[in-house]
């Protein structure tokens, strides 16, 4: 039997949503082993004299725990 645990983490990107989640999970691969799936919680943009200079993205991480 197999135990997992969700965990939320913020990644940002200066250049898209896509490059945001990408950057996000491989950052959290590094120190949570067993990621099984992720899902966007929720988007956010960063905003400065009318251009788009950040893109966020609420990320839930679901992982396996060691056993």
């Amino acid at each position: 039997m197999s135990v997992a645990r969700v965990t939320e983490i913020i990644s940002a990107s200066p250049t898209s949503f896509e490059h945001a989640v990408q950057s996000g999970i491989e950052r959290a691969a590094k120190t949570i082993h067993g990621i099984q799936g992720a899902w966007v919680k929720e988007q956010k943009v960063t905003v400065q004299n009318g251009k788009i200079t950040e893109y966020r993205v609420d990320l839930m991480v679901t992982f396996i725990l060691d056993q």
